[in-house]
Parts: C-alpha cells; structure tokens; sequence
C-alpha cells in the first residue's frame, strides 16, 4: 500500500473514532459536496441541450436562406415565411 492508500486510512480511521458532531458535520459537508456537484453537472448538461437545439434552429434558419439564394440567383420566385423575418438584403 502506498502512502497515499495509508494515509486515507488513518484519516478514516479518525474519522470514525471522531464524536457524534464532529461525524454529522463532516457528513453534512459530504453531503453538500455531492449536492453542488451533481447540481453543476446538471445545470451543465441542460445547457448544452439548450445550445444544441439553439444551433439547430439556426442551422435550419441559415439553410433556408441558403436555399433562397440559390433560387433567386436561379431567376425563381421566392416566398418565405419565417417565424422572425429576415432582411431581403440578407438574401441578395
């Protein structure tokens, strides 16, 4: 065993023959611990799904201006209908 592998017994060790206080605060701060850690990871995983979904709708958003383009400098018509409107000189 390591240093460090004795080390974390002896800290065990004392921890364990500590008084019923000094356990229910150190369990008390391993608990808080864990909460702000799984708190963190779930404020980071919703906000990649919210940057996901972002990015996919203006992908959709720059494919259809894409699109419009292409029909344009093709002499078609053009009809759009977006939910926020965009400039005709984004599409010239």
């Amino acid at each position: 065993m390591n240093e460090s592998g004795i080390k974390k017994v002896i800290d065990t060790l004392e921890f364990l023959s500590q008084d019923r206080e000094a356990r229910r605060l150190y369990e008390e701060r391993q608990k808080y611990l864990h909460d702000e850690a799984s708190m963190i990871e779930w404020a980071t995983e919703k906000g990649i799904a919210k940057g996901i979904e972002k990015g996919l709708v203006e992908g959709e958003k720059s494919k259809a201006i894409e699109i419009a383009k292409n029909m344009l400098s093709l002499g078609l018509e053009v009809t759009i209908n977006l939910q926020r409107p965009v400039a005709c000189r984004s599409l010239r």
